[in-house]
């Protein structure tokens, strides 16, 4: 596996999901499944077949977060020194000429990128265009929808 890219936030989320998931929630499934056994006929137990399949889907979950946890290359973006450069971690404002507003994103990782919260994917497009620019610049991104362009206002590293 190659390595995977996190922020500090970003692996301790990982790592909250991967406690409850041992602490609570195995715990609860194993316990649903000796309550649907306690019911006797297994092959007719609708119970019991989804307490096992939620059973398969909580192991293979703790499986996967281990794994990318295990292979995880963290960095803190509050330790980062760029030069006001655009890197991983660092989060943007961007003014939208398209949609004639500000806009703030952070860069991270797949596994943390979540749009509704301002965190978008390193190999997003836009990501990928913002590598390296620094305030000041104009970036053009071919996204689906057409070309975009936006004006870095900010960059920080927090």
């Amino acid at each position: 596996m190659t390595r995977v890219l996190l922020t500090t936030a970003g692996a301790e989320r990982l790592r909250a999901e991967l406690k409850r998931l041992k602490s609570e929630d195995r715990p609860k499934v194993i316990e649903a499944i000796a309550e649907a056994r306690s019911h006797g006929d297994l092959s007719e137990n609708a119970e019991y077949a989804a307490a096992r399949d939620q059973q398969g889907f909580i192991e293979g979950r703790i499986a996967e977060l281990e794994s990318q946890l295990s292979h995880a290359e963290i960095i803190d973006p509050g330790g980062l020194n760029a030069n006001g450069r655009i890197v991983f971690g660092a989060t943007v404002a961007l003014f939208d000429e398209e949609g004639d507003q500000e806009v703030t994103y952070q860069i991270v990782g797949d596994l943390e990128a979540d749009i509704e919260h301002g965190q978008i994917s390193l190999g997003s497009p836009i990501a990928r265009a913002l590598i390296g620019k620094e305030e000041g610049e104009e970036v053009e991104v071919t996204t689906p929808g057409g070309v975009r362009r936006y004006e870095v206002l900010r960059v920080r590293y927090q």
